[in-house]
C-alpha cells in the first residue's frame, strides 16, 4: 500500500499485521462512558483495558467506498501507527465495525468490516513531542443530505499515549516501535450525542495545530442486502 508522507514523498509499505487497540481512553471516566455507549446497544464490557484485537491486514483500505452486509455498521475515528521496519508513522483510520455482531463478539465485529485509512502519513518523530495537542474530529451524514453532522471531537490527550500502546502491543518491537509491516489503530473518542449509530457517509480529520496541517479522509458505506 502506498502512502504520501508529508514532507518526504511516497512510501510503499507491505502490510503484514493489523491490530485494533480498544478501550484506550486515558480518563477512566471517558472509558466508562464509551463502555456505557456500547452497552446501550448490547455490547458486553471488556475483560480488561486496553485490549488488542488482531484483524486481517487485507482489511486495511484506502478506498472511498466500502461494502458491508446490512446497514448496522458504523465508523469511528482512530489515530494509527504504521511501522515499515525503518520508520514509525502516524496516520488516520476508521475502525468500521458491525454493531449488531458486536453484541455477540467484539473481535468478530471488527474482522468483518473494512478499515478505511487516509492516504497521508506524518513521521512519528515530527509529532511525538506534541501528540496530546493533535485534534481528532469525525462527521456523519445520511442519504442524499449534503450536511455533515459532528459525531466525535477531542484531542489525542484523551487517548493513552501512543508510545505506551505501541510498547504494550503484542506485536511490539521495542519501546516505541512495532514489527515491520504492522499497522495499529489506537482507540477512539466518545460520540458527541445521539449514541453510536450507523451512517452512510463518514468523514474524519486529524489536525495538528502546532505544525498547522491536517489529514482528512471520507468514505461511503454501501449496505449489501442480508439474505437469509
Amino acid at each position: 500500500m502506498t502512502f504520501d508522507v508529508v514532507g518526504q514523498g511516497a512510501v510503499t509499505v507491505s502490510l503484514v499485521n493489523a491490530v485494533i487497540a480498544g478501550w484506550t481512553g486515558r480518563d477512566q471516566a471517558a472509558v466508562d462512558h464509551h463502555i456505557a455507549e456500547l452497552q446501550a446497544i448490547g455490547v458486553a464490557p471488556p475483560s480488561c483495558v486496553p485490549l488488542f484485537y488482531r484483524v486481517g491486514s487485507e482489511l486495511i483500505t484506502q478506498a472511498k467506498v466500502i461494502e458491508t452486509v446490512g446497514a448496522t455498521t458504523s465508523g469511528e475515528i482512530e489515530p494509527l501507527l504504521l511501522d515499515d521496519g525503518e520508520t514509525l508513522y502516524l496516520g488516520l483510520g476508521s475502525d468500521h465495525t458491525d454493531r449488531d455482531l458486536e453484541a455477540h463478539s467484539v473481535a468478530l465485529s471488527k474482522q468483518v468490516c473494512p478499515k478505511p485509512v487516509a492516504t497521508s502519513l506524518w513521521r512519528f518523530d515530527e509529532v511525538c513531542d506534541h501528540l496530546d495537542q493533535i485534534e481528532l474530529r469525525s462527521f456523519v451524514r445520511d442519504g442524499d443530505s449534503s450536511d455533515w453532522v459532528a459525531y466525535q471531537d477531542g484531542a489525542m490527550a484523551k487517548i493513552r499515549p501512543l508510545a505506551e500502546l505501541a510498547a504494550r502491543c503484542p506485536l511490539a518491537a521495542g519501546q516505541t516501535r512495532l514489527q515491520a509491516g504492522t499497522v495499529m489503530m489506537s482507540g477512539t473518542l466518545g460520540v458527541l450525542s445521539g449514541g453510536v449509530r450507523p451512517s452512510r457517509y463518514f468523514k474524519m480529520v486529524m489536525h495538528d495545530p502546532i505544525l498547522s496541517r491536517s489529514i482528512t479522509h471520507a468514505y461511503e458505506c454501501r449496505a449489501l442486502p442480508v439474505i437469509n
